[in-house]
């Protein structure tokens, strides 16, 4: 029989396809990044494709149900398959999802996601390099191998398929602010060796965000998603795209030497800075060169989402053309002798030895001063790989699991932090999608693209040795305009739905990010949000139910228009949600609101709507668990009461709730008389109480 008592068809062997999440309150950012033109619709693999990617193995979802392998067909009795322990074999497969998809990993994939790792991979590489020069204030060889050992650890641990995990803008501004904070943190001292500072304070904030999100995962706090408001992440999106813009600004108008002299700070200053010396100071070849880089990619994007029909454009790496035809004619007309800042040398070195651990002398002395940054980063970063893993597990058709996923972003970020200098990396939007839509359809993609950078680490930078910086600069802007492109129309709709809050904390989060910088910004909307998360849950969801004249049924007052409180001074509360020490903390006040201003909005200065009640009427209906807390609070209300002469009733009581009443002495306390099945019962004995005192005052 089903749920609904009606016959079901005997069940066969069963196939579980993916179960895909439900998007939370953040994955409505699943646009932000966007710079293709999405489908829309799901793209489920095709049979031999989920044949070969499942094996017959357990899926996540499975697992946790305790379920019996899809491949068994044993059914259990009543029809239902038998709850079989998960073997030996099958955790490991589900802690470790490499271990069940390389063993069946098929040839007719390998196409694929050869083609999706060059692809990303010559998106990847320059960005790299643009990252940790440009933003993090690095070496470009910190950017590559933050693109590359960190993917690698992930493609072994990670549960999406199609995640590409490397150096995102946002993060490595945060790195680069951190970094420029310790360097300038005394002025009137200048460390003696800049680079091997830079170098320590990357490393430990790398191996603290590790640290963060793998216990994150380890503590099933991947639900963290849900708790940040898309207001708060719009305004922060928005600031960091400003203040890319301002800081990539520079370098483009080739007004780099004359930043060191002035030495802004703030964002703030280095929009000042560009405004009093765009006109005047900007070196013109300089500016000539970045605009029509960015002009070229710009124009190259728009006709990729054009041509989307016709795979040889859609496919073009209009940023690796970029880089190497910017490269060839800074090389053929000498622009560094016109005074053009190129790349240069870049030795693959990372200070002292290439892989040491990355807590020691020199890295513990900026541990305490890079924690907040490390926590902004786990946070941010988990936010922007969990929707990009979610949009991609609902179009390819399968499950991830985001406590999973915080286990293997934490781990590569760790394994990365072995290699001194390394960048946080955490899954973007767009490379994903881009990794997806060229046919990865395993992590295999992304071990080929790791390898590549590996190779291009070890092997192109000395092909790069002219490519203008002001070029790298014209590539981070071009993320500028994806950051920035649904910014007016989330504007537009909470303005429209009158969305006070939302929009004030936008805009808290947007100036507080430009004024001071990226690491208040974020903190200060952050505590806002969680507080006005704590103050909603803290109210508890109550109700005054009403009589629906003629008859025994009874609703809430001002949802039926019908109901009516047709008893004086009976109020019926019914309490919606389970009870505990947050929202139970205000009941008595928010009972007190309730009994003399009913449902009314008012303010506390006004007289009060109605008379104090004789009796209250506690519907519980809703109420499947009550912590001891919550008890405590209810022992303490019903004493108050008592003490007022205030009856009390309590109706559609539960088990689990029940014992907890009764081993709190609460049962005793009120009598069991005062415990009924339903509000009408309870209205029966109230009305037969008070008729019988009425009769008694008359024959008195």
């Amino acid at each position: 029989m089903d749920y609904n008592g009606g016959s079901a068809p005997p069940p066969g062997p069963q196939t579980y396809a993916g179960v895909t999440d439900q998007p939370s309150a953040t994955s409505s950012l699943r646009r932000v990044y966007h710079d293709q033109a999405g489908t829309g619709h799901k793209t489920p693999t095709s049979p031999d494709e989920r044949t070969a990617l499942l094996g017959g193995i357990l899926t996540p979802p499975d697992l946790e149900r305790g379920a019996a392998p899809k491949s068994s067909g044993i059914v259990g009795p009543g029809g239902h398959p038998p709850q079989r322990k998960a073997t030996v074999s099958q955790k490991v497969k589900y802690y470790v999802p490499s271990t069940a998809w390389i063993p069946g990993y098929t040839l007719s994939l390998l196409g694929g996601d050869i083609l999706a790792g060059l692809t990303v991979a010559s998106m990847l590489i320059p960005q790299s390099v643009s990252y940790a020069s440009s933003l993090a204030k690095l070496s470009p060889v910190t950017g590559l191998f933050s693109a590359a050992i960190p993917g690698i650890v992930y493609a072994l641990l990670g549960t999406s398929r199609q995640l590409n995990v490397a150096p995102e803008a946002a993060l490595s501004l945060l790195v680069g602010q951190a970094v420029n904070d310790v360097l300038h943190s005394d002025p009137h001292s200048h460390p003696m060796d800049p680079d091997a500072v830079a170098l320590a304070v990357s490393t430990i904030i790398t191996f603290q965000v590790g640290l963060i999100s793998f216990f994150l995962g380890i503590f099933r706090l991947g639900f963290l998603d849900v708790v940040l408001s898309r207001a708060l992440l719009r305004g922060f999106v928005t600031a960091v795209a400003v203040v890319i813009m301002i800081e990539q600004l520079i370098p483009m108008l080739g007004l780099v030497a004359l930043q060191h002299q002035l030495n802004p700070h703030s964002t703030l200053e280095k929009a000042l800075f560009l405004i009093d010396n765009a006109f005047t100071h900007t070196h013109r070849l300089t500016a000539v060169v970045s605009f029509t880089a960015l002009a070229i990619l710009v124009v190259l994007r728009k006709l990729k989402v054009a041509c989307k029909r016709w795979w040889f454009i859609y496919r073009l790496p209009e940023v690796f053309l970029v880089v190497v035809i910017s490269t060839i004619l800074s090389n053929e007309f000498d622009w560094e002798s016109d005074g053009i800042d190129i790349l240069g040398s870049v030795p693959v070195k990372t200070g002292g030895h290439f892989v040491q651990f990355p807590v020691h002398h020199r890295t513990l002395r900026y541990l305490r001063r890079t924690t907040s940054t490390a926590v902004l980063i786990s946070v941010i970063g988990f936010l922007d790989s969990i929707v990009s893993a979610k949009q991609n597990a609902d179009k390819y058709g399968y499950s991830i699991s985001p406590n999973r996923e915080l286990v293997a972003l934490g781990a590569g970020n760790i394994a990365g932090s072995f290699i001194p200098g390394t960048l946080p990396a955490y899954g973007s939007i767009t490379r994903s999608r881009v990794n997806g839509d060229v046919g990865g359809r395993t992590q295999m993609a992304s071990l080929v693209c790791s390898s590549l950078v590996l190779l291009a680490t070890f092997f192109l930078l000395p092909w790069l040795y002219y490519l203008p910086k002001c070029v790298l600069a014209s590539i981070i802007c071009l993320i500028v305009f994806s950051l920035l492109a649904e910014a007016p129309h989330d504007i537009k709709f909470f303005w429209k739905m009158r969305a006070w809050v939302d929009l004030s904390l936008m805009a808290l989060t947007f100036f507080f990010t430009i004024i001071w910088d990226v690491e208040v910004g974020v903190a200060v909307s952050l505590v806002i949000s969680l507080l006005l998360v704590v103050h909603r849950s803290s109210k508890t969801r109550m109700t005054i139910l009403g009589r629906i004249p003629g008859t025994e049924r009874w609703t809430p007052v001002g949802e039926d228009s019908e109901a009516a409180e047709d008893v004086p001074g009976v109020l019926i509360i019914r309490i919606r949600e389970n009870l505990d020490f947050a929202n139970t903390a205000q009941l008595k006040e928010r009972l007190r609101r309730l009994e003399l201003y009913g449902n009314d909005h008012h303010h506390p200065s006004e007289e009060p709507h109605r008379q104090h009640a004789h009796t209250l009427v506690f519907h519980l209906a809703d109420v499947d668990t009550a912590d001891a807390s919550a008890i405590q609070i209810l022992h303490e209300l019903v004493d108050t009461y008592k003490t007022r002469g205030v009856a009390i009733y309590i109706t559609h009581l539960k088990r689990g709730p029940r014992q907890a009443l009764e081993t709190a002495g609460l049962i005793e306390l009120l009598g069991e008389e005062c415990i009924c099945k339903d509000v009408s019962s309870a209205m029966a004995r109230i009305e037969g109480g008070v008729t019988r005192q009425h009769s008694l005052q008359q024959s008195l």
